[in-house]
């Protein structure tokens, strides 16, 4: 049922693709095949597709399972997630024309009594129509529409191709430094930040799913580096989504890129009771590293057991620096998985050398959107 389903969700019938639909499969089509010397290449990270005791998947009803045993593992590593926040809608606080868009100021609660806010983009002509959407997500919601640096307007640029989209971002965290989401308290929270991020962001899904001009079965997520992890979280913990974009957050575990791929850091997988000390290390990283993060290292889990979570799915990986083209290793098992499944061209890297975005890895990014969600 979980494949079909979503196989439903970003319109995977067996149909005649638009002359517009085939257009768009030609310009993403080369971000779905790892260059030859990256093929058939899986590296020493454990198969997914072998049970913890080592059994092998060996049909569809296996992994079912087997992918009830890897959510179920992270979440209890991670901490058990409250009870998600379903009957809420986003309230609409302020609205100013842009061209081509309405932008509204929102509110919503993200973690049990606790709000945020953020902006809904609606482009114009939205009335009476089910439009596709996308979730934004950075250090806070300004960013995303345009009032930041230049390359991250997301939001802005995916509502301008005619997406309803939602910006959010941790505003008044980031500002004092501590950047992320801690439930029930930052002095004793039961939940690593990282994945308070992706329970924030399922949230969001249910608020955003039940404004009258969005198809819920449509909803994506995107980020960049802080924002490219949570969207990683996000979508891979939350299946509703139907599906993302990471930009260069740092795929896997890898101490070699210093601070880009800091996930030993207190605010994502290396939480503990402050005060923290010695915090943004680009050496040493794992030395005196405390919480989840060594313990992760220590048994040699990785992340691409949370790629696996997302197949049948489709993700892009918009690499920068932290993500180069040797990623591939580790999104193979994800190719392999969703072949066995059955299903091709799910799994797609892009890569630039820098580790901010760019016009062509943002124009790359929406262009891999309108087509599996348009």
């Amino acid at each position: 049922m979980l494949i079909v389903g979503l196989c439903a969700q970003i319109g995977l019938a067996q149909e005649k693709e638009s002359p517009e639909k085939k257009k768009l499969w030609s310009e993403i089509s080369p971000y779905f095949s790892p260059e030859k010397e990256f093929q058939d290449q899986f590296g020493d990270y454990r198969s997914v597709l072998r049970f913890e005791d080592g059994r092998e998947v060996k049909t569809p009803a296996d992994w079912k399972l087997r992918r009830a045993d890897i959510l179920d593992k992270w979440q209890q590593m991670m901490g058990p997630w409250p009870k998600m926040i379903t009957d809420q809608r986003l309230t609409l606080v302020d609205s100013v024309q842009k061209e081509g868009y309405m932008q509204y100021k929102v509110t919503f609660d993200w973690l049990p009594e606790t709000q945020t806010d953020g902006y809904l983009l609606v482009p114009d002509g939205a009335a009476g129509k089910k439009l596709p959407a996308v979730i934004t997500v950075f250090y806070e919601p300004e960013t995303a529409i345009g009032e930041g640096k230049a390359e991250r307007d997301f939001a802005r640029g995916l509502t301008k191709r005619g997406f309803v989209t939602l910006s959010i971002g941790t505003r008044k965290a980031s500002k004092d430094r501590v950047y992320s989401l801690y439930y029930p308290s930052m002095e004793n929270a039961t939940v690593q930040p990282l994945s308070a991020l992706a329970y924030a962001a399922g949230n969001a899904w249910h608020a955003l799913s039940k404004e009258v001009s969005v198809d819920s079965s449509r909803i994506g997520i995107m980020g960049h580096s802080f924002g490219g992890k949570w969207a990683m979280f996000g979508s891979a913990l939350f299946e509703k989504f139907a599906c993302a974009v990471w930009s260069d957050p740092g795929i896997v575990f890898d101490e070699t890129k210093g601070a880009g791929v800091n996930y030993w850091e207190p605010w994502y997988l290396g939480y503990y009771n402050p005060p923290w000390e010695n915090t943004w290390r680009k050496t040493g990283m794992i030395e005196g590293a405390k919480g989840l993060y060594p313990e992760l290292m220590k048994k040699k889990i990785d992340l691409h057991e949370l790629h696996a979570l997302m197949a049948p799915r489709p993700f892009l990986v918009s690499g920068g620096s932290s993500d180069p083209k040797y990623r591939w290793v580790a999104l193979n098992h994800t190719i392999r998985l969703n072949k066995f499944l059955g299903f091709e061209n799910r799994v797609a890297m892009t890569n630039r050398p820098e580790h901010s975005p760019d016009k062509i890895s943002n124009n790359q990014a929406y262009s891999f959107f309108e087509y599996f969600l348009k």
